[in-house]
Formats: structure tokens, sequence, C-alpha cells
């Protein structure tokens, strides 16, 4: 996948985040999760960005890191989502569940390509 591709496929899933957050029901357990949900679910697009525009190979290892960190917890918010039992589209969840989990895939595969496919 080239860079371009992954930023669009980061962003696309930024946009998925926002609509799924707007369609969740308005309580307090989903309020706190959408707040929490939304920040890390769209800053992983534009912390890959910033990589993109890495000045070191060093610099992009540290940013790629951020984004690893913004796409784990927002597979900890899907799951905690799911586990509250909270009323919440379940195909939608599942469906940005399993992208979040290969963008976070190619994320760690990107970091360790780039310190020479060490750790």
């Amino acid at each position: 996948m080239t860079p371009a591709e992954f930023k669009a496929r980061t962003r696309a899933f930024a946009i998925d985040v926002i609509r799924l957050v707007r369609g969740l029901p308005r309580t307090f357990v989903s309020a706190h999760i959408a707040h929490q949900l939304l920040r890390c679910g769209t800053s992983q697009a534009g912390n890959y960005r910033a990589a993109c525009r890495a000045r070191s190979k060093a610099d992009f290892i540290a940013k790629m890191g951020i984004v690893k960190e913004e796409l784990d917890e927002s597979l900890f918010w899907f799951d905690l989502l799911v586990s509250s039992k909270e009323p919440v589209p379940s195909d939608d969840v599942k469906r940005l569940w399993a992208e979040a989990d290969e963008l976070l895939a190619m994320t760690v595969q990107s970091i360790r390509t780039a310190r020479g496919g060490s750790r």
C-alpha cells in the first residue's frame, strides 16, 4: 500500500468514527466513550499525515508510534463500548473494529520495516 493510499484509508476511518459517534445514544456512558473514541479515532489520521512529513527515520518511527497508540486506544474503546452493553450499531462497530485492527497491523509492520526489521 502506498503512503497516499494509507493516508486515504486513515482519513476514511476517521470519518467513519465521526459518523459512528454521532449515532451513539445520548447517555452519560456513551458520551464519555464517544469523546475518547472521537479523539483517538480521528487523531491517528492526523498523526499519519505528520509521519509522512517526518524529517528523519527516527522522527518517522516516533510519529508512527503515536499512530500505533491511537489505533490501539481506538480498539480499547470499541471493546469497552460493546462490553458496556450500550445500545450501539453493532455492524458499524464490528466493521470499524476490524478496520482499526488492520490499520494497526500495517502500522506495526511499517515501524518494523523502518527500524530494519528489529523488534
